[in-house]
């Protein structure tokens, strides 16, 4: 394991300094008060928060609850997430129908939803993007919202497929009170491969200059060695959150989050071929030396100076390629078999994934009248470092402001409620970002043998040159959104929403840093203005029975940036449209009811939703696709004991792109080459292509790889009202293509995770086993690009213990 030393921000400094201060506040203060609640809210016993009966304002903006919310969406509560032992995103698709994420090499930092890349929102707030930067903590949040399916209109220009909103732990209950008295928790997780996680919160209420205030503190370090060799954890979370009354019409809101991250990126197997994926058994073999200097690493020089892509470096159809075609730079020596472990992954020890986040609020609320005035500000930045051996590196230096105003009114008749919201907003991204990908060799390293000058390149984060991107830049958005939301009392709800944004671009490409340069260009320069609108429409009707139908038709902005937030020169000011902006369209249709005395909840909803523009995507963060699909989940509590859920999702998603042009670029695999005799004859380079779609292959129509068709979903929890509990959660999976040419599957899997916990008056233990029948199951790797030559294995049987002391 690496050892960290962990050097606090002026951020992290001032978070906890604002702690020791609200701690202070705390102790005197002469009394501690309480607010009356403005709303009562009815939860049913026992039911761990699972039933929608709690606002959600991150769907429209207007606190309807997930039942009154004509869109597919589901929240997972704290309490869930505790009992069942949540770590990271991944495991939410047991909760969450269309949410199955495919591996973006090992990283959990934003899930896919409906097949596609999604986002993360920070208390209704969008964040910068986070494919696969740093892994989202969800440890510090009270509860999660999942939406699928673009944004409301209020929230501005968001991707297709959907996203997750973190709801940090509040000073303020639901209600709008108080927390009563202080409370608080310590615990510490432990777990297999020296898993070490310790955490603690406190919060409660305070005066400060004689107004009534809360506050909630939570910290989370992590030392954590991993199943995978090389790999490691070590991590800091710092979360404040404060509210003080100043007025009885005025109220702020303000707080940050400080994320630390030192880890690596995974990418798995390489070698790829459907024996291995069945049987273990791995092709040995070292590749020919290229190391000319004999400095321990390969320069970008030595690679462009040798041929090791075939002798007609890119093939249309992958069969084009013959034993005749690879060159002897290519072909291994030493070649045998063997049996590889799941642990033995294309990791070396120097790799490093680190990210430093920070991300603040400011929330002013002002009452008058009857109305609300709601000012938003927003901060979110992250400095990222991404370096592997085996050919990639990158860096992220980007942040970005946002500044909203909502003014929202409601009006109310003999049988109409009106709800109106009116929110100019402004929102300013400034990126820095460069990624180094050329020469990348996934299937040089035998994963038997250590890496070595053999595998390891030169990389551009350490050279400072041979970038093949390197663009600086920022952009505004400035966008003003209308909604209202109308029910009758006899049933009806329609939500309408209008927005409007125009983007103002500016990008500059590093050209003297890139792959070949001299180092005498002049950066390369471009500005585009793009504007374009979002809307809403939803209709829902609530049957005296508890039923609700419901349909919903939208259309989407979207601004498609890269894994650091960068809009790149090429992308603007091309022929036929930006190749920054496009819309997406989405028509949902579903019926949710809530039955049984409100202790059943189900929904269920049929989706199409589709990006328009074939030459405004990008391959990592926003394909243009086509996903339909079908979605269903429902929640039980059958008594005080137990509580039951279920989930199914059927999703088909085709690249459009793709499926126009009649192919996708790739990197080809052992599998790709049906006239390869041997594939340890090009394991010592990378033949590039175009895999073909259609009559004849194995994809025909274009579909997205690594996304299950279908998944179902079951989970259970029992409380013996004695202190004890269980749990037991159930995912089956059918089996998928690991990579877009579909020449490489994937077993299907039936995932068990099970646990028991007991809960004492002022502590808890929860003890997990995952992966509890220790099922043989693989998540396919970044798929459409390299999912044929790359796959990771997952986790085998482990255990997670967690003791939490509560005061």
């Amino acid at each position: 394991m690496k050892n960290t030393t962990f050097t606090l921000s002026p951020l992290a400094k001032a978070i906890a300094i604002s702690s020791v201060f609200a701690l202070s506040a705390n102790v005197l203060a002469q009394e501690e008060k309480t607010k009356d609640a403005d709303v009562e809210k009815i939860e049913v016993k026992g039911s761990l928060g699972s039933l929608p009966g709690q606002d959600v304002e991150s769907v429209f903006g207007f606190g309807k609850s997930i039942l009154e919310t004509p869109r597919s969406a589901s929240t997972i509560s704290q309490a869930q997430m505790e009992r069942f032992n949540v770590t990271d995103i991944d495991e939410l698709v047991a909760f969450a129908p269309g949410t199955f994420t495919q591996s973006f090499f090992g990283v959990a930092g934003s899930l896919d939803v409906r097949g596609t890349p999604g986002e993360t929102y920070f208390r209704g707030v969008r964040r910068l993007d986070n494919p696969g930067n740093y892994p989202t903590p969800i440890g510090a949040s009270s509860r999660i919202d999942i939406v699928r399916g673009p944004a409301s209109p209020i929230y501005g220009p968001s991707k297709i497929g959907g996203y997750l909103n973190f709801n940090p732990k509040s000073a303020r209950a639901s209600s709008g009170q108080y927390l009563e008295t202080a409370t608080g928790a310590l615990s510490y997780t432990a777990g297999s491969w020296d898993k070490s996680i310790l955490t603690a919160e406190v919060g409660g209420p305070a005066e400060m200059g004689g107004k009534e205030m809360g506050y909630y503190l939570y910290g989370e370090l992590e030392n954590s060695d991993s199943y995978y060799e090389n790999t490691q954890t070590d991590q800091t979370v710092l979360q404040a959150s404060f509210n003080i009354d100043i007025t009885d019409n005025l109220r702020f809101e303000f707080g940050g989050m400080y994320h630390d991250y030192d880890g690596n990126q995974v990418a798995g197997w390489n070698r790829l071929t459907q024996e291995l994926v069945d049987n273990g058994t791995y092709i040995t073999g070292t590749a020919l030396p290229l190391d000319t200097d004999g400095d321990g690493q390969i320069s970008h020089e030595e690679y462009g100076a040798v041929n090791i892509a075939g002798n007609s470096f890119f093939y249309v159809p992958a069969s084009a390629f013959t034993d005749d075609e690879a060159t002897e730079l290519m072909q291994l020596q030493n070649v045998g078999t063997t049996t590889l472990r799941g642990d033995q992954v294309l990791v070396a020890p120097d790799d490093q994934l680190g990210n430093e986040a920070i991300t603040l609020y400011f929330d002013t609320i002002y009452y008058s009248d009857n109305w609300e005035i709601r000012n938003q500000f927003f901060y979110d930045a992250y400095e990222n470092i991404n370096e592997n051996a085996y050919g990639f590196s990158q860096f992220h230096d980007s942040w970005v402001i946002e500044d909203k105003v909502i003014f929202a009114t409601e009006y109310e008749n003999d049988s109409l409620l009106a709800q109106f919201q009116f929110s100019p907003s402004l929102r300013y991204t400034d990126f820095k970002h460069g990624d180094d990908f050329t020469y990348e060799y996934f299937n040089r390293r035998d994963l038997t043998m250590p890496s070595s000058a053999l595998d390891r390149r030169l990389l551009s984060t350490r050279s400072g040159k041979n970038f093949d991107n390197y663009d600086v830049g920022n952009y505004l958005n400035l966008g003003v959104a209308a909604m209202t939301d109308l029910t009758w009392d006899w049933g009806l709800n329609l939500v309408l929403g209008l927005r409007y944004d125009t983007i103002d671009i500016e990008s500059t490409s590093r050209t003297d840093l890139l792959l070949g340069a001299t180092g005498d260009e002049t950066p390369e320069y471009a500005e585009e203005t793009v504007n374009g609108w979002s809307w809403n429409t939803s209709i829902s009707y609530e049957f005296e029975n508890g039923l609700i139908p419901y349909i919903t038709l939208a259309e989407q902005a979207t601004l498609v940036a890269g894994q650091g937030a960068e809009i790149g020169v090429g992308q603007l000011n091309q022929e036929g449209g930006s190749g920054a902006f496009d819309t997406s369209d989405l028509i949902e249709y579903g019926i949710k009811g809530s039955l049984l005395d409100d202790t059943l909840y189900f929904a269920l909803s049929s989706f199409e939703q589709e990006r328009t523009d074939f030459n405004t995507q990008n391959t990592v963060t926003n394909n243009t696709t086509n996903n339909k699909g079908t979605e269903f989940e429902l929640r039980w509590v059958v008594n005080d004991n137990l509580v039951v859920s279920a989930g199914y999702t059927n999703i088909k998603v085709i690249n459009l792109t793709a499926r126009e042009n009649g192919n996708q670029f790739g990197f080809l695999g052992a599998e790709d080459l049906v006239n390869l005799t041997d594939p340890s004859l090009v394991f010592g380079g990378n033949v590039i292509g175009l895999n073909l779609i259609g009559e004849g292959f194995a994809n025909t129509d274009g579909r997205k790889a690594g996304i299950p068709e279908n998944i179902y979903t079951l989970t259970a929890t029992y409380d013996f009202q004695n202190g004890y509990a269980a749990n037991v959660s159930v995912i089956d999976v059918e089996e998928v293509a690991s990579g877009f040419s579909a020449s490489v599957m994937l077993p299907a899997y039936t995932l068990v995770n099970a646990g028991v916990s007991y809960q004492a008056e002022d502590w808890t233990f929860n003890l997990t086993v995952k992966n509890l029948t220790d099922e043989r199951y693989f998540r396919s790797n970044f798929p459409d690009l390299f999912g044929s030559q790359i796959v990771l294995p997952e986790l085998p049987r482990h255990w997670n213990a967690r003791f939490t002391y509560k005061f």
